[in-house]
């Protein structure tokens, strides 16, 4: 079922424009740099599939635990969309995540997700694109040109 009663007031859970889409997902990563999910999981199908460069997962279940260990994990994150488009069933968003570390300086995440919503206007699939070790490795210093060359001798 999609929708849920509450003091008399029927919620949708429905991403149907991409306004709506950025409202929930900007509530998700809050100022104070802990990621909260549970406004937005009612939105994700209950047979989602999540991949990204480091997961694979496939389930409510999985997803949910997933976003609990972020949350964990997390001292200070923070992610801001910088842009977003809607084309039928699929959403792209770029967006930027700063992350915390105890002894480096705070590191920028670029990154890229394409978001399926099925037919009831939830989320089905989720796959985020980013470099994360080029990413952080850009803010360790002694790290960082040792990471560089390798790339471009290798892959550039």
């Amino acid at each position: 079922m999609n929708e849920v009663s509450e003091n008399t007031q029927t919620i949708e859970y429905k991403i149907d424009h991409k306004e709506k889409f950025m409202e929930l997902w900007s509530k998700t990563y809050n100022t104070q740099g802990n990621p909260d999910w549970s406004h937005i999981l009612p939105y994700y199908d209950s047979n989602i599939y999540f991949k990204d460069s480091i997961q694979e997962i496939r389930g409510i279940e999985e997803f949910k635990a997933m976003t609990e260990r972020l949350t964990q994990r997390s001292k200070n994150l923070e992610m801001k969309i910088v842009n977003c488009t809607m084309d039928g069933n699929l959403l792209f968003f770029e967006w930027e995540m700063k992350l915390s570390f105890d002894k480096y300086p705070n590191s920028v995440l670029y990154g890229l997700s394409r978001i399926t919503l099925n037919d009831q206007g939830k989320i089905s699939e989720q796959r985020d694109y980013y470099d994360l070790w080029g990413d952080i490795y850009n803010e360790i210093p002694i790290i960082r040109p040792i990471y560089r060359w390798f790339m471009k001798v290798f892959f550039g």
